[in-house]
């Protein structure tokens, strides 16, 4: 076992603990603001090139620091121009990233965990089980190559990356401080420079942590609710036996009368054939969410393999938005992207190892049922 000190990846490291590693160092605090240009808006992985600061002092932080990316391991471009990343981490595992353009912006699904503890029941991604925490080097990264792969090393980033949402691999809430810090740097004008309208974290509901992150910081907001009551709710998200609807809107409320403008929660809500499609279901979340200002955005679910689940039909798909419409909510649907390449929504799996036994526990289930006389899943 080596006894050299293991260096600090200035890449994971927020406004605040940038500040405190130079005043460590005995410099002043405006070194912290030229790192962060080198390292988010200039794409510098060595220190040798920053050129503003002393030679003794990029000497002594080649010592101490380092600034260390996560390995792009697979990238594939969609039919539609999505692009997927697979990321290579510390200790052999890897995350997905997908970036979507669209016309006036273009869009960055970041993981936040490897894998997902949640185990949704229409998510491959929680069929692959939980691994571990991401750090905020390996969070942030995401964003950094993402933007390097639009600009070059040393070149100033414009542009491309307009909006980050927390939506990828893993529960966001449950990676609570790496997931802060990271959220700090997409926000920081050093760095990349986000609105905090177009950073946008989604949650499936851990309530306390919920209540937690309007203390810190003020983000967008994305609830994934995919069910207008607890009993369906329950078989959907399992999470929701701990925090239920009720509880959970709750604290959406609170979170968005933190916020110093009038903004909206965005409700996520997967479409599944037969499940949770009906005008009935339709009616009971529009009154589910009457007092929570909110725009809907619904989701046609994306089928991956043993599932169980259907995509609805268009005309089911267009008739649940149009009742809501006629109550008066906002509602979009979020057009499928990127799923020649599994990178739709729910589909961050597919090219990640699944380290846990979950997975082939789920298939034998499945086909268990699949042999069995009854009703289908």
């Amino acid at each position: 076992m080596s006894d050299t000190p293991q260096k600090i990846n200035l890449l994971g490291l927020s406004p605040a603990k940038m500040e405190a590693f130079f005043t460590d160092l005995g410099e002043k605090k405006f070194r912290a603001q030229q790192m962060l240009k080198w390292i988010h808006q200039y794409g510098e992985p060595g220190f040798d090139n920053m050129t503003n600061m002393s030679k003794a002092l990029r000497q002594r932080m080649s010592e101490i620091g380092e600034i260390r990316l996560p390995e792009v391991v697979y990238e594939d471009i969609s039919k539609d121009g999505t692009r997927k990343w697979v990321m290579r981490v510390d200790g052999g595992s890897a995350i997905e990233t997908v970036y979507i353009p669209e016309k006036e912006r273009g869009t960055l699904c970041v993981s936040s965990q490897i894998g997902c503890a949640l185990d949704c029941s229409f998510c491959s991604t929680g069929k692959q089980g939980f691994n571990r925490d991401l750090s905020v080097a390996e969070i942030i990264g995401q964003v950094y190559v993402a933007a390097m792969s639009f600009h070059g090393q040393g070149e100033r980033r414009e542009g491309k990356i307009t909006n980050v949402v927390l939506m990828g691999m893993g529960e966001p809430l449950l990676n609570f401080d790496n997931v802060v810090d990271a959220i700090q740097l997409m926000m920081d004008d050093n760095a990349y420079g986000l609105s905090k309208r177009r950073v946008t974290l989604s949650t499936s509901g851990v309530v306390p942590m919920l209540d937690k992150l309007g203390d810190v910081t003020d983000c967008s907001l994305a609830v994934s609710l995919h069910a207008p009551n607890d009993e369906l709710r329950n078989q959907l998200v399992p999470l929701n036996k701990k925090y239920p609807i009720k509880e959970l809107m709750a604290a959406t409320n609170r979170y968005l009368q933190k916020l110093p403008d009038r903004r909206k929660a965005t409700i996520e809500y997967t479409l599944i054939d037969g499940v949770n499609d009906s005008l009935e279901h339709a009616q009971e979340l529009a009154e589910v969410l009457r007092d929570t200002p909110c725009k809907i955005n619904l989701i046609p679910f994306n089928p991956f393999p043993n599932s169980g689940y259907k995509r609805p039909s268009n005309n089911r798909v267009y008739r649940f938005r149009d009742h809501l419409v006629s109550q008066n909510y906002i509602v979009t649907i979020r057009s499928t992207r990127g799923d020649d390449i599994d990178a739709a929504c729910g589909q961050l799996v597919g090219r990640v190892e699944d380290r846990t036994r979950r997975s082939e526990r789920y298939i034998k289930a499945v086909q268990v049922d699949a042999s069995s006389p009854g009703e289908n899943l």
